[in-house]
Protein backbone atom coordinates (compact mmCIF):
# COMPACT_ATOMS: atom_id res chain seq x y z
CA UNK A 1 0.00 0.00 0.00
CA UNK A 2 1.25 3.45 -0.91
CA UNK A 3 -0.44 6.88 -0.97
CA UNK A 4 0.43 10.07 -2.48
CA UNK A 5 0.01 13.09 0.11
CA UNK A 6 -0.73 15.41 -2.76
CA UNK A 7 -3.68 13.14 -4.19
CA UNK A 8 -7.09 15.08 -4.19
CA UNK A 9 -8.36 13.28 -0.62
CA UNK A 10 -5.98 14.39 1.51
CA UNK A 11 -6.46 18.15 0.66
CA UNK A 12 -10.36 17.91 0.35
CA UNK A 13 -11.28 15.54 3.11
CA UNK A 14 -7.62 15.36 5.10
CA UNK A 15 -9.30 13.92 8.20
CA UNK A 16 -11.28 10.76 6.67
CA UNK A 17 -8.04 10.21 4.45
CA UNK A 18 -5.44 10.04 7.13
CA UNK A 19 -7.78 8.50 9.79
CA UNK A 20 -8.22 5.43 6.92
CA UNK A 21 -4.85 5.13 6.65
CA UNK A 22 -4.19 5.60 10.30
CA UNK A 23 -6.00 2.33 10.97
CA UNK A 24 -5.03 0.67 7.81
CA UNK A 25 -1.65 0.34 7.83
CA UNK A 26 -0.11 3.08 10.25
CA UNK A 27 3.23 3.62 9.23
CA UNK A 28 3.52 3.12 5.40
CA UNK A 29 5.21 4.01 2.38
CA UNK A 30 4.37 7.38 0.36
CA UNK A 31 4.99 10.16 -1.49
CA UNK A 32 4.75 13.82 -1.86
CA UNK A 33 5.14 15.97 -5.22
CA UNK A 34 6.94 12.37 -6.89
CA UNK A 35 10.18 12.96 -4.67
CA UNK A 36 11.71 10.07 -3.09
CA UNK A 37 9.30 7.06 -1.17
CA UNK A 38 8.80 8.59 2.12
CA UNK A 39 7.33 7.03 5.39
CA UNK A 40 3.83 8.46 6.88
CA UNK A 41 3.45 8.38 10.10
CA UNK A 42 0.23 8.33 11.70
CA UNK A 43 -0.55 7.32 14.85
CA UNK A 44 -0.26 9.61 17.86
CA UNK A 45 2.62 7.40 20.29
CA UNK A 46 4.73 7.11 16.92
CA UNK A 47 4.10 10.93 15.70
CA UNK A 48 4.95 12.18 18.85
CA UNK A 49 8.69 9.52 19.12
CA UNK A 50 9.26 11.11 15.32
CA UNK A 51 8.99 14.64 16.66
CA UNK A 52 10.59 13.85 20.19
CA UNK A 53 13.85 11.47 19.51
CA UNK A 54 16.71 13.14 18.17
CA UNK A 55 18.94 10.50 18.71
CA UNK A 56 16.76 8.43 15.58
CA UNK A 57 15.29 11.15 13.85
CA UNK A 58 16.77 14.68 12.39
CA UNK A 59 15.17 17.30 10.16
CA UNK A 60 18.52 18.35 8.02
CA UNK A 61 18.97 15.08 5.55
CA UNK A 62 22.47 16.22 5.45
CA UNK A 63 22.73 15.52 9.47
CA UNK A 64 22.54 11.37 8.35
CA UNK A 65 25.75 9.80 7.99
CA UNK A 66 27.16 9.75 4.64
CA UNK A 67 25.00 12.12 3.08
CA UNK A 68 23.23 10.36 0.54
CA UNK A 69 19.85 11.09 1.65
CA UNK A 70 17.26 12.02 -1.05
CA UNK A 71 15.87 15.88 0.31
CA UNK A 72 11.90 15.58 0.11
CA UNK A 73 12.07 19.33 0.53
CA UNK A 74 14.18 20.30 -2.49
CA UNK A 75 11.74 18.11 -4.55
CA UNK A 76 8.55 19.55 -3.30
CA UNK A 77 10.26 23.05 -3.95
CA UNK A 78 11.72 22.91 -6.95
CA UNK A 79 7.95 20.76 -8.30
CA UNK A 80 6.16 24.35 -6.71
CA UNK A 81 8.89 26.51 -8.41
CA UNK A 82 11.35 27.79 -6.08
CA UNK A 83 14.19 29.28 -8.08
CA UNK A 84 17.98 27.42 -6.50
CA UNK A 85 19.22 30.44 -5.86
CA UNK A 86 17.00 31.56 -3.49
CA UNK A 87 16.03 27.66 -2.11
CA UNK A 88 18.77 27.93 0.79
CA UNK A 89 16.07 30.59 2.16
CA UNK A 90 13.86 27.94 2.81
CA UNK A 91 15.86 24.58 3.41
CA UNK A 92 18.51 26.05 6.27
CA UNK A 93 15.93 27.99 8.74
CA UNK A 94 16.07 27.27 12.22
CA UNK A 95 13.46 24.42 11.04
CA UNK A 96 15.66 22.70 9.23
CA UNK A 97 18.72 22.93 11.76
CA UNK A 98 19.54 20.04 14.11
CA UNK A 99 21.10 19.66 17.76
CA UNK A 100 23.98 22.45 18.74
CA UNK A 101 22.92 24.31 15.49
CA UNK A 102 19.35 24.41 15.98
CA UNK A 103 19.84 25.67 19.84
CA UNK A 104 22.01 28.58 18.51
CA UNK A 105 19.63 29.47 16.44
CA UNK A 106 16.39 29.28 18.55
CA UNK A 107 18.28 30.96 21.69
CA UNK A 108 18.74 34.16 19.10
CA UNK A 109 15.23 34.82 19.14
CA UNK A 110 13.11 32.55 22.04
CA UNK A 111 13.45 35.64 24.73
CA UNK A 112 10.69 37.51 22.05
CA UNK A 113 8.33 34.37 22.51
CA UNK A 114 8.36 33.54 26.38
CA UNK A 115 5.09 33.32 27.93
CA UNK A 116 6.15 36.32 30.14
CA UNK A 117 6.53 38.60 26.84
CA UNK A 118 3.75 37.29 25.08
CA UNK A 119 1.28 38.46 28.16
CA UNK A 120 2.78 41.89 27.90
CA UNK A 121 2.02 41.76 24.47
CA UNK A 122 -1.49 41.16 25.28
CA UNK A 123 -2.92 44.37 25.92
CA UNK A 124 -1.35 45.06 22.29
CA UNK A 125 -3.13 42.14 20.77
CA UNK A 126 -6.45 43.14 22.36
CA UNK A 127 -6.01 46.99 21.21
CA UNK A 128 -6.16 45.26 17.68
CA UNK A 129 -8.48 43.08 17.93
CA UNK A 130 -10.75 46.17 18.79
CA UNK A 131 -10.28 48.14 15.92
CA UNK A 132 -10.76 45.05 13.53
CA UNK A 133 -14.31 44.57 15.17
CA UNK A 134 -14.63 48.14 15.04
CA UNK A 135 -14.10 47.88 11.23
CA UNK A 136 -16.06 44.40 10.64
CA UNK A 137 -18.90 46.39 12.28
CA UNK A 138 -18.51 49.21 9.40
CA UNK A 139 -17.96 46.91 6.49
CA UNK A 140 -20.87 44.75 7.85
CA UNK A 141 -23.67 47.22 8.42
CA UNK A 142 -26.99 46.77 7.12
CA UNK A 143 -26.43 42.75 7.30
CA UNK A 144 -23.78 43.05 4.45
CA UNK A 145 -21.31 39.78 4.05
CA UNK A 146 -17.63 40.76 4.81
CA UNK A 147 -14.90 38.04 4.34
CA UNK A 148 -13.26 37.14 7.89
CA UNK A 149 -9.99 36.12 6.20
CA UNK A 150 -9.42 39.17 4.58
CA UNK A 151 -10.66 41.75 7.39
CA UNK A 152 -10.00 39.83 10.73
CA UNK A 153 -8.17 36.56 10.63
CA UNK A 154 -5.21 37.61 8.44
CA UNK A 155 -4.69 41.22 9.39
CA UNK A 156 -4.62 40.55 13.38
CA UNK A 157 -1.54 38.27 12.92
CA UNK A 158 0.34 39.72 10.77
CA UNK A 159 -0.13 42.97 12.34
CA UNK A 160 1.46 41.31 15.70
CA UNK A 161 4.46 39.25 14.16
CA UNK A 162 5.45 42.23 11.89
CA UNK A 163 5.71 44.65 14.77
CA UNK A 164 7.50 42.52 17.06
CA UNK A 165 10.29 41.77 14.38
CA UNK A 166 10.12 45.12 12.90
CA UNK A 167 8.40 45.35 9.90
CA UNK A 168 7.45 48.62 8.97
CA UNK A 169 3.54 49.34 8.22
CA UNK A 170 4.02 50.62 5.41
CA UNK A 171 5.83 47.30 3.83
CA UNK A 172 2.96 44.74 5.19
CA UNK A 173 0.10 45.51 2.84
CA UNK A 174 2.79 43.53 0.53
CA UNK A 175 3.43 40.92 3.32
CA UNK A 176 0.32 39.86 3.01
CA UNK A 177 0.05 39.61 -0.94
CA UNK A 178 3.44 37.80 -0.74
CA UNK A 179 2.22 35.36 1.50
CA UNK A 180 -0.65 34.77 -0.03
CA UNK A 181 1.42 33.99 -3.37
CA UNK A 182 3.56 31.70 -2.10
CA UNK A 183 0.11 29.50 -0.81
CA UNK A 184 -1.27 29.68 -4.13
CA UNK A 185 0.79 26.80 -5.80
CA UNK A 186 1.51 29.33 -8.87
CA UNK A 187 4.60 28.51 -10.34
CA UNK A 188 4.70 32.17 -12.03
CA UNK A 189 4.14 33.94 -9.08
CA UNK A 190 5.47 32.10 -6.07
CA UNK A 191 9.43 32.86 -7.43
CA UNK A 192 8.43 36.57 -7.58
CA UNK A 193 6.98 36.73 -4.12
CA UNK A 194 9.80 34.51 -2.97
CA UNK A 195 12.21 37.39 -4.31
CA UNK A 196 10.57 40.37 -3.28
CA UNK A 197 10.44 39.09 0.30
CA UNK A 198 14.10 38.07 0.28
CA UNK A 199 14.83 41.98 -1.24
CA UNK A 200 12.66 43.59 1.41
CA UNK A 201 14.06 41.98 4.62
CA UNK A 202 17.97 42.62 2.79
CA UNK A 203 16.73 46.53 2.93
CA UNK A 204 15.16 46.55 6.04
CA UNK A 205 18.69 44.96 7.59
CA UNK A 206 20.03 47.85 5.78
CA UNK A 207 17.80 50.56 7.24
CA UNK A 208 18.33 48.97 11.03
CA UNK A 209 22.07 49.30 11.21
CA UNK A 210 21.60 53.01 10.40
CA UNK A 211 18.60 52.99 12.63
CA UNK A 212 18.31 50.84 15.48
CA UNK A 213 15.00 50.01 16.90
CA UNK A 214 13.74 48.61 19.69
CA UNK A 215 12.46 45.35 17.46
CA UNK A 216 13.53 42.07 17.02
CA UNK A 217 15.39 42.66 13.85
CA UNK A 218 17.58 44.99 15.65
CA UNK A 219 18.44 42.36 17.85
CA UNK A 220 19.03 40.24 15.42
CA UNK A 221 21.48 42.51 13.09
CA UNK A 222 23.12 43.21 16.05
CA UNK A 223 23.95 39.36 17.08
CA UNK A 224 24.93 39.30 13.72
CA UNK A 225 27.27 42.04 13.22
CA UNK A 226 28.97 41.62 16.75
CA UNK A 227 29.75 38.41 17.03
CA UNK A 228 29.21 36.95 13.17
CA UNK A 229 29.67 33.49 14.61
CA UNK A 230 26.12 33.46 16.18
CA UNK A 231 24.55 34.51 12.87
CA UNK A 232 25.71 34.30 9.37
CA UNK A 233 24.13 36.50 6.35
CA UNK A 234 22.09 33.83 4.77
CA UNK A 235 20.97 32.74 8.52
CA UNK A 236 19.76 36.56 9.35
CA UNK A 237 17.64 36.92 6.18
CA UNK A 238 16.56 33.25 5.94
CA UNK A 239 15.64 33.98 10.31
CA UNK A 240 13.49 36.88 9.54
CA UNK A 241 11.61 35.11 6.40
CA UNK A 242 10.61 32.75 8.23
CA UNK A 243 10.08 34.17 11.92
CA UNK A 244 7.56 36.32 9.66
CA UNK A 245 6.02 33.97 7.35
CA UNK A 246 5.61 31.17 10.56
CA UNK A 247 3.85 33.88 12.59
CA UNK A 248 1.02 35.28 10.82
CA UNK A 249 0.19 32.42 8.33
CA UNK A 250 -1.20 29.32 10.87
CA UNK A 251 -2.53 31.77 12.92
CA UNK A 252 -4.86 33.00 10.57
CA UNK A 253 -6.03 29.98 9.33
CA UNK A 254 -6.56 28.91 12.42
CA UNK A 255 -8.66 31.82 13.44
CA UNK A 256 -10.80 31.33 10.36
CA UNK A 257 -11.26 27.53 10.72
CA UNK A 258 -12.10 27.77 14.40
CA UNK A 259 -15.21 30.23 13.38
CA UNK A 260 -16.18 27.89 10.91
CA UNK A 261 -15.81 24.73 13.13
CA UNK A 262 -17.88 27.12 15.99
CA UNK A 263 -20.10 28.32 14.03
CA UNK A 264 -21.29 24.92 12.37
CA UNK A 265 -21.18 23.34 15.89
CA UNK A 266 -23.84 26.03 17.63
CA UNK A 267 -23.95 23.86 21.22
CA UNK A 268 -20.10 24.48 21.72
CA UNK A 269 -20.49 28.29 20.66
CA UNK A 270 -23.34 28.21 23.35
CA UNK A 271 -21.42 26.27 25.72
CA UNK A 272 -18.27 29.24 25.15
CA UNK A 273 -20.49 31.69 25.47
CA UNK A 274 -22.13 30.81 28.81
CA UNK A 275 -18.82 30.39 30.46
CA UNK A 276 -15.97 32.35 29.10
CA UNK A 277 -13.69 30.42 31.16
CA UNK A 278 -13.46 27.71 28.93
CA UNK A 279 -11.81 29.62 26.11
CA UNK A 280 -8.12 28.66 26.73
CA UNK A 281 -9.13 24.91 26.59
CA UNK A 282 -10.98 25.59 23.77
CA UNK A 283 -8.13 27.25 21.97
CA UNK A 284 -6.41 24.01 22.42
CA UNK A 285 -9.29 22.09 21.19
CA UNK A 286 -9.51 23.81 18.02
CA UNK A 287 -6.24 23.54 17.41
CA UNK A 288 -6.31 19.19 17.79
CA UNK A 289 -9.55 19.23 15.94
CA UNK A 290 -9.33 21.73 13.31
CA UNK A 291 -5.89 23.33 12.73
CA UNK A 292 -4.22 24.37 9.83
CA UNK A 293 -1.15 22.78 9.94
CA UNK A 294 -1.90 19.05 8.64
CA UNK A 295 1.54 17.14 8.78
CA UNK A 296 4.95 18.74 10.25
CA UNK A 297 8.42 18.61 8.60
CA UNK A 298 10.05 15.76 7.06
CA UNK A 299 12.38 14.18 10.04
CA UNK A 300 15.04 11.58 8.63
CA UNK A 301 16.18 8.50 10.10
CA UNK A 302 20.10 8.72 11.60
CA UNK A 303 20.30 5.15 11.36
CA UNK A 304 18.04 1.82 10.91
CA UNK A 305 15.14 1.60 13.07
CA UNK A 306 11.80 -0.13 13.78
CA UNK A 307 8.68 2.03 13.97
CA UNK A 308 4.87 0.77 14.13
CA UNK A 309 6.41 -2.22 13.10
CA UNK A 310 7.58 -0.70 9.82
CA UNK A 311 11.78 -0.95 9.04
CA UNK A 312 12.82 1.89 8.31
CA UNK A 313 16.53 2.68 6.77
CA UNK A 314 18.96 5.26 7.44
CA UNK A 315 18.10 8.08 5.59
CA UNK A 316 14.63 7.49 4.82
CA UNK A 317 12.14 10.43 4.59
CA UNK A 318 9.76 10.27 7.97
CA UNK A 319 6.50 12.10 7.49
CA UNK A 320 4.77 12.91 10.83
CA UNK A 321 0.88 12.90 10.14
CA UNK A 322 -0.08 15.83 13.09
CA UNK A 323 -4.28 15.46 11.54
CA UNK A 324 -3.54 12.16 11.83
CA UNK A 325 -2.29 11.45 15.13
CA UNK A 326 -4.63 14.36 16.71
CA UNK A 327 -7.88 12.17 16.03
CA UNK A 328 -6.37 8.85 17.04
CA UNK A 329 -8.78 6.99 18.90
CA UNK A 330 -6.00 5.70 20.99
CA UNK A 331 -5.33 8.70 22.57
CA UNK A 332 -8.26 10.90 22.35
CA UNK A 333 -12.15 10.15 23.83
CA UNK A 334 -14.45 10.32 20.54
CA UNK A 335 -11.66 11.81 18.51
CA UNK A 336 -14.03 13.50 15.76
CA UNK A 337 -15.83 15.31 18.20
CA UNK A 338 -15.34 19.05 18.77
CA UNK A 339 -15.48 19.38 22.81
CA UNK A 340 -14.69 22.62 23.96
CA UNK A 341 -14.80 21.17 27.64
CA UNK A 342 -12.26 18.33 26.80
CA UNK A 343 -9.54 17.90 29.07
CA UNK A 344 -6.13 16.50 28.05
CA UNK A 345 -3.83 17.60 30.56
CA UNK A 346 -2.57 13.92 31.15
CA UNK A 347 0.40 14.42 28.67
CA UNK A 348 1.14 18.25 28.28
CA UNK A 349 -1.39 20.21 26.11
CA UNK A 350 -2.44 16.88 24.25
CA UNK A 351 -2.56 17.46 21.30
CA UNK A 352 0.57 17.73 18.89
CA UNK A 353 -0.65 20.95 16.83
CA UNK A 354 2.55 22.91 17.38
CA UNK A 355 4.40 19.86 17.16
CA UNK A 356 6.60 18.06 20.04
CA UNK A 357 10.20 17.82 21.19
CA UNK A 358 13.45 20.28 19.90
CA UNK A 359 11.11 21.67 17.41
CA UNK A 360 8.08 22.38 19.15
CA UNK A 361 6.39 25.84 17.71
CA UNK A 362 8.63 28.49 18.84
CA UNK A 363 5.55 30.60 18.68
CA UNK A 364 3.18 28.49 20.35
CA UNK A 365 2.06 30.70 23.53
CA UNK A 366 1.81 33.59 20.85
CA UNK A 367 -0.73 32.02 18.46
CA UNK A 368 -2.83 30.44 21.45
CA UNK A 369 -2.86 34.06 22.76
CA UNK A 370 -3.88 35.90 19.45
CA UNK A 371 -6.67 32.88 19.08
CA UNK A 372 -7.85 33.29 22.55
CA UNK A 373 -8.23 37.08 22.19
CA UNK A 374 -9.57 36.97 18.74
CA UNK A 375 -12.26 34.48 18.81
CA UNK A 376 -13.16 35.60 22.18
CA UNK A 377 -13.76 39.56 21.06
CA UNK A 378 -15.19 38.12 17.76
CA UNK A 379 -18.51 35.89 19.29
CA UNK A 380 -18.55 38.59 22.35
CA UNK A 381 -18.91 41.59 20.11
CA UNK A 382 -21.42 40.18 17.62
CA UNK A 383 -24.11 37.73 19.44
CA UNK A 384 -26.02 37.32 15.86
CA UNK A 385 -22.41 36.15 13.79
CA UNK A 386 -23.42 33.81 11.64
CA UNK A 387 -22.15 32.37 7.91
CA UNK A 388 -23.35 34.47 4.84
CA UNK A 389 -23.17 31.17 2.69
CA UNK A 390 -23.63 27.44 3.49
CA UNK A 391 -20.71 26.10 4.80
CA UNK A 392 -20.98 23.41 1.56
CA UNK A 393 -19.80 26.44 -0.55
CA UNK A 394 -17.03 27.50 1.22
CA UNK A 395 -14.17 26.70 -0.90
CA UNK A 396 -10.80 25.23 0.85
CA UNK A 397 -7.49 25.99 -1.24
CA UNK A 398 -5.39 23.01 -2.59
CA UNK A 399 -2.59 23.69 -0.64
CA UNK A 400 -1.08 19.97 0.47
CA UNK A 401 -0.45 20.00 4.14
CA UNK A 402 -2.37 22.25 5.32
CA UNK A 403 -6.33 23.21 5.81
CA UNK A 404 -7.13 26.82 4.79
CA UNK A 405 -10.02 28.48 3.68
CA UNK A 406 -10.03 31.00 0.63
CA UNK A 407 -12.72 33.14 1.94
CA UNK A 408 -14.88 32.95 5.30
CA UNK A 409 -18.04 35.49 3.99
CA UNK A 410 -19.76 36.16 7.76
CA UNK A 411 -22.85 39.16 8.84
CA UNK A 412 -22.51 40.16 12.18
CA UNK A 413 -25.62 41.42 12.77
Amino acid sequence: MSVDLTATEFVTDPYTAYGRIREEAPVLRGTFYGGAPIWIVTRYDDVRAVLGDGTRFVNDPASVPGNDTNDVRRVAMERIGIPPDLMHYLTDSIISADGAHHTRLRKLVSRAFTVRRVAQLRPRVEELTAGLLDRLAALGAGGRPVDLVEEFAYPLPITVICELVGIPEADRASWHVWSRDLATMDRDRIPTALRDMVGNIIGLIAHRRAEPADDLLTALVRAHDEDGDRLSDSELVTMVLSLVIAGHETTAHLISNAVVALLTRPDQLAALRADPGLWPNAVAELLRRIGPVQFASTRYALADTELGGAQIRAGDGVQPALVAANSDPREFTDPERLDVARRTAERGEGHVGFGYGPHYCLGAALARQEGEVALRALVERFPDLALAVDPAELVWQPVPGMRRLETVPIRVG
